[in-house]
């Protein structure tokens, strides 16, 4: 994917005055209407049965959702979407759990409903254009951005391009244990397996520090075993980001949910192993920004970018 056009305000056209975004994800359609510069203006949200079988109850949230563009139709709409995408055909290939989002033909439906072009790409790698459009990553042609917490991906800017291969993924699955809990994907070792809120809690609970503990609270707790838990996550977490680093080098890390409970602490300990392991040779030393936007409108400033890179 070729981005276009200087990462600022987009001209105030009757066309572009608004951008469309559209979160698809198992059991959930959220909609918004954002301004050029990723104010969300509007917002709907609708559900469906996440073991929905047929299209229909997914095309009925859908709709309800896009309700929110009546009467004021955006210059277009970006679908952040879960699962494995095919952004050329506007399909949701495959959703693990989700039968009724297999194939489904996101584009042709939100298209039909609003009247306006509309892009799809996977969720965690279209929030690198949120960063890139609106948030920390503005101005730079490659860094990555990473969602934390209950759902865990990574989306890579690259020299001014998004990378995403056809069938590729967010990274969740990649194998970085030799663990053997197995995955929703049905493999063992998968990051999203010692990287995620569940995990998190899991352990706490393992440790007699409560099946409910969050990051902030084992952050600030003064107890040795919550301290060496949430460096044990810290490291979990880096698993994956240093193979990134590895890989392509992106020098800032952009991290947005869970990871902003963690405070400058956990901040500090990721960048601090990332900096240890994951610059080589000549490479821009790793860098963590954890960023401030509200864990649910990320996708949305993602699709908003979506738009705004296709213009």
């Amino acid at each position: 994917m070729r981005l276009v056009g200087p990462p600022a305000e987009a001209p105030a056209s009757p066309r572009a005055r608004t951008l469309g975004a559209v979160e698809l994800v198992p059991g959930r359609v959220r909609a918004a209407v954002l301004s050029a510069s990723g104010r969300v203006l509007e917002r709907a949200e609708a559900a469906y049965p996440p073991n929905a079988r047929g299209r229909s109850e997914v095309d009925a949230a859908l709709t309800a959702a896009a309700g929110v563009f009546a009467g004021h139709p955006p210059a277009g709409i970006g679908v952040a979407a879960a699962g494995i995408v095919d952004p050329a055909a506007g399909l949701i290939v495959e959703v693990n759990d989700v039968p009724a989002l297999r194939g489904y033909p996101v584009c042709e439906r939100l298209g039909a409903l609003v009247g306006v072009p509309v892009r799809v790409e996977h969720r965690a790698r279209l929030q690198v254009l949120g960063d890139r459009w609106f948030g920390a990553g503005r101005g730079r042609r490659t860094f990555a951005s990473v969602s934390t917490g209950e759902v865990l991906g990574v989306g890579i800017l690259y020299e001014g391009e998004v990378v995403a291969p056809l069938g590729g993924r967010s990274g969740a699955h990649m194998a970085v244990t030799g663990g053997d809990e197995r995955c929703t994907c049905g493999n063992t070792g998968c990051w999203k397996t010692v990287a995620t809120t569940r995990w998190l809690r899991a352990r706490a609970a393992a440790l007699g520090l409560g099946a409910r503990a969050d990051l902030g609270a084992l952050v600030a707790s003064a107890d040795a075993r919550a301290r060496a838990l949430v460096a044990e996550y810290a490291e979990n977490l880096v698993l994956g980001l240093v193979n990134v680093q590895q890989l392509f080098a992106p020098g800032l890390f952009v991290l947005h949910g869970e990871a902003r409970d963690g405070g400058e602490h956990f901040r500090a300990l990721l960048e601090e192993r990332l900096r240890r392991d994951g610059a080589g040779p000549g490479a821009e030393p790793p860098r963590v920004v954890v960023a401030d936007t509200a864990v649910d409108d990320i996708a949305l400033l993602g699709g908003a970018g979506l738009v705004l890179s296709h213009r």
